[in-house]
């Protein structure tokens, strides 16, 4: 009978193994995700280990008393297939408590999700590519920290299945992430943050009202991948906003892989037309 893993709480020094592993799996994490990870609900990471080794893990971040998302679910490879994940699975599903839990999963993985309650929502695409080439700045895009912080989480508790003020203090904050927020009329019209990582820089959140807002936003924030010497550029579009690909496609960002969007009840609701790009697969 295979040894059962020892499941306890991850510290923010743990994580960076688990980093590691989603690197490896080709996730392309950003260099600076876990601090800010942590910010948001140290208790919701979660470590399986064998003999004081980590062998799996998973994050269920609490945002409120309603809604938790899902993240993580790694089994080391050479462990795979002794249930090792389930344990982990059913342990730190038990900290999200009665609350709805959300996840972006690879689709192939539905029905597994599906036994554990999940429903899809929606899928969304990463779109990857160059660097798009330089456009004249459109008017209105400015430095995040130009817009009041509260008007700014005001925009994006419209567009995310509960309020993070927390998360996105830290999101914003981080150094080496780059905010940008279009302002037209006095008001935010949209904002996204663009940060480097592993392979392709990656631009999460991208909200905005309008495609054109989008659009400027998408442009600003790869002009300041270059910036900080990337090449390339990638973007998770969910496909419940038809206007995000067009925009991509527009600027030669292809799709690469999908995942599934899936949660195991009721959220409250979500301005899904703004949403051009997801913040991050792992914390939604």
């Amino acid at each position: 009978m295979a040894e059962t893993p020892t499941i306890s709480p991850a510290s923010l020094q743990d994580w960076s193994t688990v980093r590691d592993w989603a690197a490896a799996e080709g996730w392309n994490p950003g260099l600076a995700d876990t601090r800010t990870f942590f910010a948001q609900d140290p208790g919701g990471f979660f470590l399986g280990r064998l003999g004081g080794e980590p062998v799996s893990a998973i994050s269920v971040v609490n945002y409120d008393a309603d809604y938790a998302f899902l993240g993580f679910y790694l089994v080391r490879p050479d462990l795979r297939g002794h249930g090792h994940g389930l344990a982990i699975w059913r342990a730190a599903l038990a900290h999200a408590g009665g609350r709805t839990v959300g996840l972006d999963g690879v689709p192939a993985q539905q029905d597994n999700y599906r036994q554990s309650g999940f429903a899809l929502a929606h899928r969304s695409a990463r779109y990857v590519g160059e660097v798009p080439r330089p456009k004249r700045p459109a008017a209105g895009v400015v430095a995040a920290e130009r817009v009041d912080p509260a008007v700014l989480a005001a925009y994006d508790s419209a567009c995310h299945p509960a309020d993070r003020p927390r998360f996105l203090a830290s999101w914003l904050g981080t150094p080496g992430h780059r905010a940008l927020a279009r302002v037209v009329d006095g008001r935010p019209t949209g904002y996204g943050v663009v940060r480097p990582a592993e392979q392709e820089a990656r631009i999460g959140p991208l909200f905005a009202d309008t495609p054109a807002d989008a659009a400027a936003l998408l442009d600003a924030l790869a002009a300041e991948a270059r910036a900080f010497g990337a090449s390339r550029i990638a973007v998770d579009m969910p496909e419940v906003n038809p206007a995000a690909a067009r925009i991509a496609e527009e600027r030669g960002l292809t799709p690469t892989f999908e995942t599934a969007r899936m949660y195991t009840g009721p959220i409250r609701p979500v301005a899904w037309e703004r949403v051009y790009g997801v913040t991050t697969l792992e914390l939604g």
